[in-house]
């Protein structure tokens, strides 16, 4: 793990809460500490400048974003010259930059998710082709002003059903001072859902929980977030599972089915974790977290993963694999519908793990700001 002093500097360069950490005091978990989850090494396999965020890309490969604007491609040669460089329209103050990359379920398009020179959140799409980038088609999908220079999200995946789910914050400064986390009328504080080829600049699914809705914006999913920072889907049964960092005690993992028709509430800014936030009443309809852990360690960030669905570790097949910016441990939970059933430490140091990477065989990746990009690889 990176020495405490450059620590220190990268969380105050994007503005993360400060050296805190990971307690031992999980809610409502066993108080015995956690065990083993598999016998794991990470093998460090390329290095890249600020690395934030990557994605599964064609013919085995995997695409790497630069915080700073760039994309990089990851292949049996290593890590190759960008493919796409933005970094004239971005800017790394606070807690922009680009901060999200995804393809489409059948690599025919690629989405990037970064702040402009703004501020303002942008969602752009470029045609694939031969594996290949079209620079011409470039096209703008989707924008968001953002009042704050943190709490931005950024995220983007595309779901088992086809549709690209896009992860913003609350709109920053601290305790969501807008109340946009329960506020239906914003996409700031949800996870949005929408169909990127189906309308100009895109459609809304007429699934979509929220469409009947007259006081509430139509591309909304689930709402209730601070600040989702990295949101996965199980390969498996399409649950959900997102790391949304919390504001001053709580870190917390939200769980949806894969059946789910959408619509939870969880709980931002009435609810930090399963606690009432600054004297707020829970919600009636409140999604509380399928786990959570305090500030009482060296935690202070969680960073969401995948539940891991590779087959090089057997012992970690259906667990979630997740970390923590500030305690960079790698741990993993049991997640039995909806109910953590068991918890674990791989024993190994992410660094500032910032993100995690599924590449197409289901194989796992700790992606630590400082440069470092990871595999998880059996001991």
């Amino acid at each position: 793990m990176k020495t405490r002093t450059r620590s220190t500097a990268v969380i105050g360069a994007i503005c993360l809460i400060g050296s805190l950490a990971l307690g031992s005091a999980y809610a409502d978990q066993p108080a015995d500490p956690p065990r083993a989850a598999a016998d794991v090494v990470l093998t460090e396999v390329a290095t890249a400048t600020n690395p934030i965020a990557g994605a599964a890309g064609p013919g085995d490969t995997v695409w790497i974003a630069e915080r700073a604007g760039t994309v990089r491609v990851l292949g049996d040669q290593g890590l190759g010259a960008p493919v796409l460089d933005i970094s004239d329209e971005t800017t790394t103050d606070g807690e922009r930059g680009l901060l999200g990359v995804a393809f489409d379920n059948e690599l025919e398009h690629f989405y990037i998710s970064f702040t402009d020179l703004e501020g303002t959140s942008t969602i752009d799409e470029f045609a694939v082709r031969d594996g290949a980038l079209q620079p011409e088609t470039r096209r703008t999908v989707l924008t968001q002003t953002q009042p704050y220079e943190n709490h931005n999200g950024g995220d983007i995946k595309f779901g088992p059903d086809g549709y690209l789910y896009i992860a913003f914050g609350d709109g920053g400064a601290g305790g969501d001072p807008h109340g946009n986390g329960q506020n239906l009328d914003t996409l700031l504080g949800k996870i949005l859902r929408i169909d990127p080829t189906g309308g100009e600049p895109y459609a809304v699914p007429a699934d979509n929980p929220f469409v009947a809705d007259p006081n509430a914006r139509d591309e909304i999913w689930s709402y209730g977030l601070r600040n989702p920072w990295r949101f996965s889907f199980d390969s498996a049964n399409g649950d959900m599972l997102i790391g949304d960092v919390g504001q001053s005690d709580w870190e917390e993992i939200d769980w949806a089915s894969g059946a789910s028709a959408g619509g939870e509430n969880y709980g931002w800014s009435s609810m930090e974790g399963t606690h009432p936030f600054r004297g707020g009443t829970e919600p009636a309809n409140h999604t509380p977290p399928v786990f959570e852990y305090d500030r009482t360690g060296l935690g202070c960030s969680v960073t969401g993963g995948y539940v891991y669905r590779g087959d090089a570790i057997p012992a970690l097949q259906g667990q979630y694999v997740f970390s923590d910016y500030c305690d960079g441990t790698v741990r993993t939970l049991q997640i039995a519908n909806g109910e953590v059933t068991g918890q674990g430490d791989l024993g190994v140091s992410g660094g500032e793990a910032i993100s995690f990477v599924q590449d197409g065989d289901g194989e796992l990746y700790v992606l630590g700001i400082g440069g470092a990009i990871s595999r998880i690889d059996p001991a």
